[in-house]
């Protein structure tokens, strides 16, 4: 391990013991946490939580119910998330691609070679790097860590980045220093969303913060 593995130890025990785990994704079931990572994109969670009741009220968060749910229904259940027709139509997307690939069989999909699925999901309307990387770590279990906004701007004021890295640059980094840990890969990336929420905001508020002095 070099020196940024070292700091990204440091950054992630300093975290865990200020904060303590995320316990994160939440879901009840894989399929759940699939539908999160969609819905989420461009909101806040508090608002994909109202559209996952709708759906659950409705009874269509499960594969088969979304299938057969209208398209006009499904952006009316989703509503809270906003961009609800772009986010319905991406649903439907994924669901139809669920089916085509692996027969509506969360096992099957979960099986399948990970180079090869993340692939295959990136070729799903509306699903790049990040979602489908917390599909794969988080509802499948496979070890990618996954790279947004916060993480880019905690490492880049840290100086182990820079504001230009890719999403690949950044993941490649992190997964080489860190070995392929989907334990610590999973509660991170929930860390470090907390940290750029509370304290390495746009503008940020050093005082107090868990790395502070790091």
């Amino acid at each position: 391990m070099g020196p940024k593995g070292k700091i990204l130890i440091e950054m992630y025990q300093r975290l865990l013991c200020t904060v303590g785990p995320r316990h994160w994704w939440p879901g009840e079931s894989p399929f759940e946490v699939i539908v999160g990572a969609i819905l989420t994109q461009n909101t806040s969670w508090a608002n994909v939580e109202k559209a996952i009741e709708n759906l659950k009220n409705a009874g269509i968060l499960n594969p088969p119910g979304m299938r057969r749910v209208s398209w006009d229904e499904l952006a009316q259940v989703i509503k809270p998330s906003g961009f609800y027709r772009i986010k319905a139509n991406r649903l439907k997307r994924f669901v139809e691609f669920f089916y085509e690939e692996f027969d509506g069989d969360m096992n099957r999909m979960r099986f399948q070679d990970l180079g090869t699925l993340r692939e295959r999901l990136l070729r799903v309307d509306g699903i790049g790097p990040e979602t489908a990387d917390s599909i794969l770590l988080y509802a499948l279990g496979k070890p990618l860590f996954v790279v947004d906004a916060y993480t880019k701007r905690i490492f880049s004021r840290h100086g182990l980045i820079s504001e230009k890295w890719s999403y690949e640059e950044v993941q490649e980094m992190v997964m080489g220093e860190l070995g392929r840990d989907v334990g610590i890969y999973n509660e991170f990336h929930a860390l470090l969303v907390f940290l750029g929420k509370y304290w390495c905001r746009r503008i940020a508020r050093c005082g107090g913060c868990p790395l502070e002095g790091l």
